[in-house]
């Protein structure tokens, strides 16, 4: 609820309120809370409770940089070992992300999309690799909701296709450029969003 944004940056996380509406007691309620705020998505103060954290371009900056530095190198890795079957998925993957785009289906696009990340970290193989690009996603999940446009979900496309390509004739410099470029272009965009919302402040 939180990464889809049904509960708002700032919104105060009532306990009991939280156990009834989810038909559970209390005590997983203050684990998953816990865990939350250990990723970030919650802030727990003393004596006042715990609210929804609210998203600081600064936090969204360091995710972004993790994301670009795993991510970059993990391309540099595939294209010596990327075979046929992967790139077919990944193809099939474009093409269910195009029909996303086609009947405006905003949510389908959005899991696609990181179906498509997940598919090379995935390939790469390495748990805690995973796992820390999972963290640093997780990071960045409420604000890339923001740019979910079909404009964006375009350019996204076809940042992907150039990716794919690139894999696909196991050009590492040129795959690694354009993972580059893809991330890059969305930390910019998430960059002037951060402008456009409050010019003044470093919080979207």
């Amino acid at each position: 609820a939180i990464v889809r944004l049904e509960f708002a940056p700032g919104t105060p996380l009532d306990k009991p309120v939280l156990a009834q509406l989810l038909g559970v007691s209390r005590f997983p309620v203050g684990e998953a809370i816990n865990r939350l705020a250990a990723e970030g998505l919650v802030e727990v103060a003393p004596q006042s409770g715990s609210r929804v954290a609210l998203i600081r371009i600064a936090d969204v900056r360091e995710n972004m940089f993790l994301r670009r530095a795993i991510e970059t190198e993990a391309i540099r890795t595939l294209t010596k070992t990327w075979s046929h079957d992967h790139v077919a998925a990944m193809l099939r993957n474009l093409r269910y992300q195009q029909a996303a785009i086609d009947v405006g289906d905003r949510e389908g696009f959005h899991v696609l999309d990181l179906r498509f990340h997940a598919i090379l970290l995935d390939g790469l193989g390495y748990g805690r690799v995973r796992e820390a690009a999972e963290t640093a996603r997780l990071g960045l999940e409420r604000v890339r909701r923001l740019l979910n446009t079909k404009r964006r979900q375009e350019v996204t496309l076809a940042e992907h296709y150039d990716i794919v390509e690139a894999l696909a004739k196991r050009e590492t410099t040129r795959a690694a450029a354009a993972m580059e470029r893809h991330l890059a272009a969305v930390m910019a965009e998430l960059e002037s969003l951060a402008v456009q919302k409050d010019r003044k402040s470093t919080r979207l």
